[in-house]
């Protein structure tokens, strides 16, 4: 017989929510806070914001982002690794990635001109992607 436990059932809640932790001071949530902070986050994000779904066990994505990048990205398998880094400029990016398989590694560094807009499909087991946008 399993309990539930109102600890577990706060961090679903935000594990599910896309947030930006950036902008939130954790030190104010509590019960009578955390509705008027998500709603302020859902109407942030309608302009940028990024959207990760992991299907999967062992599924990493690590992401340093600008506050105008929205992204995103779906991992469909086992062991697959996103590292994607944006936070160095303040332009606004678009990008999609998608992996589908099993142990594939993306490393994204950096956005341009050529790679606003870019969407990257990963189909195969194994496979490495090195991307420098400079």
């Amino acid at each position: 017989m399993t309990m539930f436990k109102p600890g577990w059932g706060a961090f679903t809640l935000f594990a599910v929510l896309c947030v930006q932790a950036q902008q939130i001071d954790w030190d104010r949530v509590n019960s009578s806070t955390v509705l008027d902070l998500l709603s302020k986050q859902q109407t942030e994000q309608e302009l940028y914001g990024s959207n990760i779904i992991q299907i999967g066990n062992q599924n990493n994505a690590e992401l340093s982002l600008n506050a105008k990048t929205n992204i995103a990205i779906q991992q469909l398998g086992d062991y697959n690794t996103l590292y994607f880094i944006n936070s160095f400029t303040d332009k606004e990016t678009k990008t999609a990635v998608t992996a589908q398989g099993n142990n594939n590694i993306i490393d994204i560094t950096g956005s341009n001109t050529v790679s606003d807009g870019m969407k990257i499909n990963v189909k195969g087991d194994n496979q490495t992607i090195f991307m420098r946008n400079y």
